[in-house]
């Protein structure tokens, strides 16, 4: 292989992962902004430590279980430390060695390791905003340790650790699924057994509003993510082929605006008012939508797949407030319901013009062979993530505790958990 596509192939991955790095910054912006101002500050921290929770995690344990070569359920070599050999052009050795599942791209161990790193810490970082103005720091702390060497390699093993989903067919790209449904899973069974914030629902059933405070901080973390997204989608090619990574990023792009846009005109339809925060949710319901199938399908397609997104997410958001499943930033509404959409959307959409090898989705000839097996994946995948993170978040309750006292909460977290708040010009104004 020439060593001059190798090294652009590496710098090109590399980049990506900064750019998804990136994104860490952007749903810290995003959750806080839709948190009260009494909670900023634990919003933030929370967001902040786990990358590097992360990138413990996944470094100890989580890669070797996640690509290791093993069986069709789990990686078992090359587990702890990312130790054993990876043989690929960019060491001059042959094809294949502890991390096989990984030999398809010709970059670097560490190259690797380091984009699909990044992957793990969103995950985890999804959690965060389902769970957010109520849950104890340590208990979110442990339980996103759980998440990123356990639950997320092993689910990422199946799709893309030549695991048993993977052999069947099961497609999910750069990971509406492995990243995206994973964290809703994860974070809907926090949400359940927390329970909703106090005041979020009066005692006849009906919502009682609890706005975020900080708009702007919201609106430019969605510009912050969505930047991210085009090192997400293409940046998942793990190498610089110039067709398919413009491609994907026009997908990517596409399904963004057109979510918006159909957010916008449903939110407004429904609520009587443009609001700004389904349109932002809108934005990344579209790209977490997109992101299975951003490689399979035409740009016509990926149009289509985020008006559809655009519509679930407010849809979604108004129905988790029905059930009484507090979601204060709306993450369950954007990852989950749109990584189930994006998931079956590559059932439905992938075109062999650009998936050539692969089966094709029902509207381009393939029947429901595919579609079945999308499903299949969707179903299988909710069930273990439900089922372990279950287990971890009822652990945790038992042991540590998840929700912090009544009167922390009304007091907010930022003095509980943390001791600081945020803006403490305010509360010397108030004080005065």
């Amino acid at each position: 292989m020439d060593m001059n596509q190798i090294a652009l192939d590496t710098i090109w991955v590399l980049f990506t992962g900064f750019l998804v790095f990136f994104m860490n910054l952007g749903f810290a912006m995003v959750e806080s902004g839709l948190a009260r101002t009494k909670n900023c500050v634990n919003i933030l921290a929370k967001n902040f430590i786990v990358f590097a929770i992360s990138s413990l995690a996944f470094y100890i344990l989580g890669f070797g279980l996640m690509f290791g070569d093993g069986n069709g359920f789990l990686g078992l070599k090359g587990l702890v430390m990312v130790s054993g050999v990876d043989n690929s052009p960019a060491t001059g050795a042959s094809y294949g060695g502890v991390y096989s599942a990984l030999s398809w791209t010709g970059i670097p161990l560490w190259a690797k390791f380091f984009f699909q790193l990044v992957f793990a810490g969103t995950a985890a970082t999804i959690v965060s905003g389902a769970v957010a103005e109520r849950i104890k720091f340590l208990s979110f702390i442990i339980f996103s340790t759980l998440m990123v060497a356990f639950i997320y390699p092993v689910v990422g093993h199946w799709i893309w650790g030549g695991g048993w989903l993977q052999k069947i067919g099961f497609l999910d790209f750069a990971g509406s699924t492995v990243v995206h449904s994973v964290g809703g899973w994860a974070a809907l069974t926090g949400a359940i057994l927390l329970g909703p914030r106090l005041g979020k629902y009066r005692s006849d059933g009906t919502v009682n509003p609890i706005p975020g405070h900080n708009l702007t901080s919201a609106t430019l973390g969605v510009f912050v993510l969505w930047l991210g997204w085009f090192g997400f989608n293409p940046g998942s090619t793990m190498a610089a082929h110039f067709n398919d990574i413009a491609r994907i990023a026009v997908t990517t792009n596409s399904a963004a605006a057109a979510a918006i846009i159909s957010s916008t005109a449903f939110s407004w339809l429904l609520i009587g008012k443009p609001d700004l925060s389904m349109m932002l949710n809108g934005c990344l319901a579209g790209l977490v939508a997109i992101t299975a199938p951003c490689a399979f399908v035409s740009i016509n397609d990926s149009l289509i797949i985020g008006l559809i997104a655009g519509v679930m997410v407010v849809a979604t958001v108004l129905f988790f407030d029905r059930v009484q499943i507090d979601d204060p930033v709306g993450a369950l509404s954007v990852h989950l319901a749109n990584g189930i959409l994006g998931t079956i959307s590559v059932g439905l959409f992938a075109n062999p013009k650009y998936s050539p090898g692969r089966l094709s989705g029902l509207f381009y000839g393939g029947g429901s062979k595919l579609l079945l097996i999308q499903i299949a994946g969707i179903i299988a995948v909710g069930v273990f993530v439900l089922s372990s993170s279950l287990l971890f978040w009822k652990l945790l309750k038992i042991f540590i505790g998840l929700r912090v006292s009544r009167e922390e909460e009304i007091r907010g977290l930022d003095i509980g958990e943390h001791g600081m708040e945020s803006y403490p010009e305010f509360s010397v104004f108030i004080t005065k």
